[in-house]
Parts: C-alpha cells; sequence; structure tokens
C-alpha cells in the first residue's frame, strides 16, 4: 500500500496527517478553517487519494499558519506515500470547468519544486477566508512534494469557483501522475535513474 502517516508540530501549528494514494476518495479533514476543509475535501475525492488531517493552529491570530503548515504536511505525506516512484505515470494535467471558471493544472512528481501561480481572485475573501492562503497552501504543497505545478486561471468571475477549481484541477492531475502506469512495468519514469 502506498501510504503515509506525516505528524508536524510547531510553535504554531500541530497537524497529523495520514494520505492513501491507493483509496477512493475518502476524506475526513478537521483544520478549524472551514472554507478550507471543503478544498481539502475536494482534493481528495477527486484525486481518489483518502485523507484523513487534523489540524490545530493559531487561528486566533489568522488562518495563515494553518494553511500554509497543512500544504506543508500534506506535500510530505504525498512525498513518503509515492517512495521510488517506480512504475507510476509521473506527469498529469487537467482543464476543468466549474460554472464561469475554467482552471488549468500541469504538475510533474519530478522532485524539483516549482510552482508557477497564474491565478487571479476578483476578491481579497470567500467569506472569512483569504483568497491569498490558496496559494500559499499550494506553495507549501508542491515545495515539500517535489511537485513542478502549474495552475492557470484561464478564466472566472467568482472567487469561491476559481480557488475550489484549482483544488479540483490539481486533483485530477495529481490523481493521473500518481497512478500505476501497466506499461511502466515498474521502472523508473526517467532516464536520469532517480526522481
Amino acid at each position: 500500500m502506498r501510504t503515509a502517516e506525516i505528524s508536524r508540530k510547531t510553535a504554531e501549528t500541530e497537524i497529523t496527517v495520514a494520505i492513501n494514494l491507493d483509496g477512493t476518495g475518502q476524506y475526513d479533514v478537521n483544520t478549524g478553517v472551514g472554507f478550507f476543509d471543503h478544498m481539502l475535501d475536494q482534493l481528495a475525492r477527486h484525486a481518489l487519494i483518502d485523507i484523513t488531517l487534523r489540524a490545530k493552529g493559531d487561528l486566533h491570530i489568522d488562518d495563515h499558519h494553518t494553511v500554509e503548515d497543512c500544504g506543508i504536511a500534506l506535500g510530505q505525506a504525498l512525498a513518503r506515500a509515492l517512495g521510488d516512484k517506480k512504475g507510476i505515470r509521473r506527469y498529469g494535467h487537467f482543464a476543468l470547468a466549474m460554472d464561469d471558471t475554467q482552471i488549468g493544472c500541469a504538475l510533474d512528481l519530478s522532485a524539483r519544486p516549482f510552482l508557477v501561480w497564474n491565478v487571479d481572485f476578483p476578491t481579497a475573501k470567500i467569506g472569512t477566508f483569504d483568497t491569498e492562503l490558496v496559494r500559499e497552501f499550494f506553495q507549501g504543497f508542491a515545495t515539500h512534494g517535489g511537485i513542478t505545478l502549474h495552475v492557470d486561471r484561464i478564466h472566472g468571475v467568482n472567487s469561491h469557483h476559481i480557488a475550489e477549481a484549482a483544488f479540483k484541477a490539481t486533483a485530477r492531475a495529481l490523481r493521473m501522475a500518481v497512478e500505476p502506469d501497466p506499461r511502466m512495468a515498474g521502472q523508473l519514469p526517467s532516464t536520469k535513474g532517480a526522481l
């Protein structure tokens, strides 16, 4: 089983996360940030990765540390669950439409983290959630998951739809990338001999 558990404790947050890359998209998430929980639920469901996550953070200050550190912990769990990456597809891409919004995502599980983020939000908040934190999550996730991640807003006018489509598009691309490739027969998807 391609699974991992991560515990991360700092002066700002305490996070535990468990993932199963070969799951069915089950989720059990509680960060104390309602909108963010909804986004992580989407990530699990559409990637078909089971995610159990608990976070306690300094929400009396704001949501920043909690959201960022959840991205870090989830990235670490992903990297651990992938192991040596033999036999995976490695690359994934998806263009996702959600009402007024279309988001494109392309990613590479390259162990060379890089985030290209071309996503603007028309509002600074979605309810009480700061829209700038969507990028912060993906920065932590890409950096600690070893992902080259490109996310582009093709169009969209509703901030909720833009954020949700970004999570769903990334989830669908991730689902493609982590899947075993039957034609690879356990080989590493690289000519370098390492990922």
